[in-house]
């Protein structure tokens, strides 16, 4: 079975994203219910080496919508994003599933062949746009996902495994 650029990452993004909106909401009301400031958990990490909460849902966006928008100059960059409240990480996932659900079919598929590049300083990494996203940019997404969610397990925050998922994509 053939299955095209398009139905291999959009509908993972958008399911996953789903679930990284709704882990943000379940945060949100712990820190309600604790009487925990929010801002907590945006600068929380696992350990001191590791990057905050902010970092790893942002990174979670630019490896999604951010690595399929960049098929298009073929070239990926990582860039400093700003510094986003806990309000503002939750925006920032809503606006990128909101661009992730206008995607075309037929405009994703047609980047399949196309070179890419991940770009880090004067580091320069070749790629097709396939490769790019299934070997690097896809695993990123569901890493700073994970570790997302880890995060705000690590702070308390009631959550299992259907809250990562996201809705699944189940025969209708």
């Amino acid at each position: 079975m053939a299955i095209s650029f398009y139905n291999a990452t959009v509908p993972a993004y958008v399911q996953t994203l789903t679930g990284v909106a709704g882990f943000l909401d379940r945060g949100l009301s712990h820190c309600a219910d604790n009487n925990m400031q929010p801002s907590e958990l945006v600068e929380a990490r696992i350990f001191a080496d590791m990057a905050p909460l902010s970092f790893q849902v942002q990174q979670a966006i630019g490896h999604s919508i951010g690595a399929l928008e960049a098929l298009k100059v073929g070239v990926y960059s990582p860039g400093g994003s700003p510094a986003l409240d806990y309000q503002g990480l939750q925006k920032a996932v809503a606006d990128a599933l909101e661009r992730l659900k206008a995607i075309k079919e037929a405009d994703l598929n047609a980047f399949e062949g196309k070179d890419m590049a991940f770009q880090f300083g004067e580091m320069k990494v070749p790629f097709v746009a396939e490769t790019f996203i299934a070997s690097f940019s896809m695993p990123n997404f569901y890493f700073h996902s994970t570790t997302a969610y880890d995060i705000l397990r690590m702070k308390g925050v009631p959550l299992g495994k259907r809250d990562f998922m996201g809705p699944l994509r189940m025969k209708r």
